[in-house]
This record gives C-alpha cells, sequence and structure tokens, in this order.
C-alpha cells in the first residue's frame, strides 16, 4: 500500500515508457485506487486467515470417526 506513493512507484518502466501512461499512473487519483485496492486485498486475506483458524479449532475439539 505504500508502493504507489513512494518514489519507485513514479521511476518504473511504465512511467518511463509512455508519457500518457505516466500521467495516468502519477495520478493521486490511480494511486488511492491501488492502495484502496490493497487494503481490500489484506482485509480478504484476514477473513480467510481467521477461517481457517476457526476451522482448524472447531476440528480439532472433535473426534473424527475415522
Amino acid at each position: 500500500m505504500l508502493i504507489p506513493w513512494s518514489t519507485f512507484w513514479e521511476r518504473n518502466y511504465f512511467v518511463e515508457w509512455s508519457p500518457a501512461l505516466g500521467a495516468m499512473l502519477t495520478s493521486n487519483y490511480v494511486r488511492g485506487a491501488i492502495s484502496g485496492l490493497g487494503l481490500v486485498n489484506v482485509g480478504a486475506a484476514l477473513v480467510e486467515l481467521a477461517e481457517l483458524f476457526s476451522a482448524k479449532s472447531l476440528g480439532s475439539s472433535h473426534d473424527d470417526p475415522a
């Protein structure tokens, strides 16, 4: 989430390759959208981890009939 706001973002291959694409990628709106998608991705990963850990704790408390 920090990458769009760093100097690394402004000096990548695509920004230097095309001035039009560079203007779009360095726009604060695009940077904010990419940061927002990153936050959504991190949130989804945390939800999946919580489900994984809750499933393991439920599974360990029950005896398997097999």
